[in-house]
């Protein structure tokens, strides 16, 4: 029996059951914000919240100081922070200013309280994506969610990706019926621009020019007045661009960023690739992003003509070739939440049609992130470098099967 097909008092029973269990879970979530201690150079080591610390907290207080946060040198001289601020959106100073205007630990509360709270929006958009009763699905995928690692860790370390993943569900489903909805919702997915740039490309080659045009646009004229502020303190756009440079530099070379890295837990095909075969082509980089794209965009693209059902098929694809093309974490597959939910409804309805095999395997497949190191974690077993590519590994088979998938049904 489905959760659709469930007599409504079953109903009843299996959301109150569910919303018990989500609330112990979300508690659970909840307590690294107000048990996390202050940052300060000897807790530097400290991994609750430390996205939010070293990406959202610390990068907008040096920007109200007067700096450029996107310097690693000025935010390592000036701040408690173990990572530089990669490239978000200029806009994201702005944004989210509000959580590093009070104390540390309250900025910290509040920000994991609208995560959660953007988790359950998530939760919400996928039960109306998978067109189950909105009540119980909601309730049902936001437990799931807040109980999987892939949801927790948005909480634990203070990610910003519950608001770009509802950006994206947002840019997916209303981009037929409500386009400028739907380009808002790629504007904030934008804040991430490894999010924002893929995701236009695909929505752009699927026929959402304007969508993809309009996005594109409101993201770079919402993050212009800082980047206007942040070259006349810097004295002009040379300097600019330096610091730029400086930031890519620097981040290409770390131990979590680099690609080359035996210990990143990078998904994306060229890292990935890497940890499996210690090889790194000339270009990969650069080699996958354009071939992910195009595959994407072309099944997509053929996948958007048929019915209701391929076109689940065409936003998973989209949602996982975002993820695929170019650098990214195991926690990014959050945004494929709606996505997932909607292709497992309809490869469980047509699970005799061998058509629909390769599309519910891939949905399986891509569970492995949301479980792995919560109920699955193999550290110990076969040795880190294994454990830290297992999620690389599913991300990326999930995709090839998806290309299976939507071969067989173009």
């Amino acid at each position: 029996m489905t959760i659709t097909a469930a007599k409504p008092r079953t109903r009843t029973v299996i959301t109150v059951l569910a919303a018990v269990a989500g609330a112990f879970s979300a508690a659970r979530a909840l307590r690294p914000s107000w048990e996390v201690p202050v940052p300060t150079p000897a807790n530097l080591p400290e991994e609750r919240l430390q996205d939010f610390r070293d990406a959202t907290y610390f990068p907008i207080r040096e920007f109200l100081a007067g700096g450029n946060p996107y310097d690693p040198a000025a935010m390592f001289a000036h701040w408690p922070v173990r990572q530089n601020f990669n490239l978000y959106q200029p806009y994201h100073l702005v944004l989210h200013m509000p959580f590093a205007l009070p104390d540390y630990r309250i900025g910290a509360i509040a920000f994991t309280l609208a995560s959660l709270l953007l988790l359950g929006v998530l939760a919400s958009l996928a039960a109306r994506r998978a067109h189950l009763p909105l009540v119980l699905g909601t309730v049902v995928i936001g437990t799931l969610l807040v109980t999987s690692q892939v949801g927790k860790a948005q909480l634990y370390v203070g990610q910003v990706n519950p608001l770009i993943a509802v950006g994206v569900a947002g840019a997916l489903l209303a981009r037929s019926s409500h386009p400028r909805v739907a380009a808002l919702g790629l504007a904030v997915a934008w804040l991430k621009p490894q999010f924002g740039l893929p995701l236009a490309v695909l929505l752009f080659a699927r026929g959402s020019r304007r969508v993809a045009l309009g996005g594109t646009a409101i993201a770079a004229i919402a993050s212009l007045p800082v980047v206007v502020l942040l070259v006349y303190r810097g004295g002009g756009v040379g300097p600019f661009l330096d610091v730029i440079g400086a930031n890519l530099q620097y981040a290409s070379g770390t131990a979590y960023g680099a690609v080359d890295s035996v210990t990143a837990q990078r998904v994306d095909l060229a890292a990935v690739f890497f940890r499996v075969t210690d090889w790194l082509p000339p270009a990969a980089e650069l080699v996958a992003l354009a071939g992910v794209l195009a595959v994407t965009a072309v099944l997509a693209r053929k996948l958007d003509r048929g019915d209701h059902d391929n076109r689940a098929i065409a936003d998973l694809i989209t949602c996982v070739g975002v993820v695929v093309a170019m650098v990214h974490q195991p926690g990014d597959v959050l945004i494929a939440v709606p996505a997932m939910a909607a292709l497992g409804v309809i490869s469980w309805r047509r699970r005799k049609e061998r058509d629909w095999r390769f599309a519910g395997l891939a949905v399986m497949v891509l569970v492995i992130p949301f479980a792995h190191l919560y109920f699955l974690n193999i550290a110990g077993v076969f040795g880190q470098r294994v454990d830290v590519t297992v999620d690389g590994v599913a991300v990326v088979v999930a995709w090839v099967l998806l290309v299976v998938a939507a071969r067989k049904r173009a």
